[in-house]
């Protein structure tokens, strides 16, 4: 079907009241991959996305599952004779809601409120990361009626916020039913309310838990306090070595990029993170280069006793998680290696430190030019009313650099439905709908740009 811009516009707008009934819909289903006790509301959000696709009429839908890994969806809307392929990536886990009671509303349950500045947004988990991108390839599809212009793949993956584990044996073992000519990946973030952005570089990350140990058994603090070092105290300063004096990085032989000339102002960064007053940035150039283009760490997590069960006790082992982001262009398990001999050999008062590797996923570079480029660049400028800006992000999405690396001929475009206020894997994560809106019309626009 040939539509023009208008009749697509047109469309979109017919089908968007359903499609964010079906985005209400399934982020009440609390599919959060890291709890084992949730595996069946994964299964289940599975299985509703395979339910959307065959009310669309797809011919080929079904539900990987490799090496023990969570259930992912695969579908297929067929190429007209000579047409290109697009494979249209989001996921549909979610991240742990944290502590609900912070929630202004229940977290599982998409609800429509005007934030403080007046703009309507839906608050609820998994509204903007990603059940939000899903639904803005669920409305392009449902624009087309079930017969988009070019052929299309869905890859709906179901352990992105877990770090993909079998995504690689997924993209191997499937690699002829996910190959496609251009990829659209729905999973990064927006330059801001009302600007639209692809994605062009991404940080890695490579993260560990380190564990420090002083004493075979713990002591009374009182008596032995001042000769003693205990591992909590020791593990502090442990931790203390990875910044310098003005919050730069300090681990030693890790890269950084060029940054893109792009200002972000101080003022609206601080609003955006809810900087309190008289606290000070940390580290060195410009805004965007410390976000996008330079290694960054921070400490995740620490166990310890808690305060409210503490004693007067010299603890003789404490441990902490330790998250590093890659900068664009170095790689992953070459920085796993700098932060472990980091940690091992910063070790004060000669304190036993054992580092255990976690996670590991590579940077991005992602080329945007040439002939898809420029239909995405069109169709998004057509949609939002303004031009698009290439960003990086400092967050990670791995499966960008494996589909490049499955896939090196194809087109990879980054895109997004989140903003800096959507407050992804946070409390009361938002996504703004009118944002929501242009992006479904943008791609339903870009998928008939695509076609020959």
């Amino acid at each position: 079907m040939a539509f023009d811009d208008a009749e697509l516009r047109a469309r979109v707008e017919a089908v968007l009241p359903a499609t964010l009934d079906s985005l209400k819909e399934h982020c009440a289903i609390a599919s959060v991959s890291s709890l084992p006790d949730h595996a069946d509301q994964v299964d289940r959000s599975a299985a509703w996305v395979v339910a959307q696709l065959e009310a669309l009429g797809c011919p080929d839908v079904r539900i990987v599952s490799e090496d023990g890994g969570k259930p992912a969806v695969i579908a297929h809307f067929p190429a007209p004779a000579g047409q290109p392929t697009v494979c249209l990536y989001a996921h549909h886990d979610v991240q742990p809601t944290g502590d609900e009671s912070l929630w202004t509303s229940e977290p599982f349950v998409a609800t429509e409120r005007t934030d403080a500045v007046g703009e309507t947004r839906l608050f609820g988990r998994g509204t903007s990361d990603d059940k939000g991108g899903l639904a803005v390839h669920l409305a392009a599809l449902r624009a087309y009626e079930g017969q988009p212009p070019v052929g299309v793949t869905l890859f709906i993956e179901g352990e992105e916020e877990i770090g993909s584990p079998s995504l690689a044996t997924i993209i191997e073992r499937h690699h002829e039913a996910l190959a496609a000519d251009v990829f659209v990946i729905a999973d990064s973030g927006n330059w801001q309310v009302g600007v639209p952005a692809f994605t062009t570089t991404l940080r890695g990350l490579a993260d560990c838990v380190v564990e420090v140990e002083t004493l075979d058994h713990a002591l009374h603090s009182g008596s032995f306090g001042g000769v003693v070092p205990d591992a909590l105290t020791t593990l502090c300063r442990l931790l203390a070595t990875l910044h310098d004096d003005r919050g730069r990085v300090a681990v030693a032989d890790l890269g950084s990029t060029d940054a893109p000339d792009l200002d972000y102002p101080e003022d609206r960064l601080r609003s955006e993170t809810g900087l309190l007053d008289g606290v000070d940035w940390i580290g060195d150039g410009s805004v965007v280069s410390r976000l996008w283009a330079q290694p960054s760490v921070s400490v995740l997590a620490i166990d310890a006793p808690s305060v409210a069960n503490a004693s007067n006790t010299l603890q003789p082992k404490a441990r902490a998680k330790v998250s590093l982001r890659v900068a664009p262009g170095d790689d992953a398990h070459r920085a796993t290696q700098a932060l472990r001999a980091h940690l091992e050999s910063h070790a004060p008062f000669g304190a036993h430190v054992t580092v255990r590797d976690g996670d590991a996923g590579q940077p991005g570079l992602i080329p945007f030019e040439g002939a898809v480029a420029e239909a995405a660049t069109d169709a998004f400028r057509e949609a939002w009313g303004v031009d698009p800006v290439q960003v990086g992000q400092g967050g990670s999405i791995p499966m960008v650099a494996d589909f490049q690396r499955q896939f090196p001929r194809a087109d990879v475009l980054v895109t997004a439905v989140g903003d800096p206020d959507s407050r992804a894997h946070g409390i009361d994560e938002s996504l703004h709908l009118g944002d929501w809106r242009k992006a479904c019309l943008a791609e339903t626009l870009l998928l008939a740009r695509l076609a020959r």
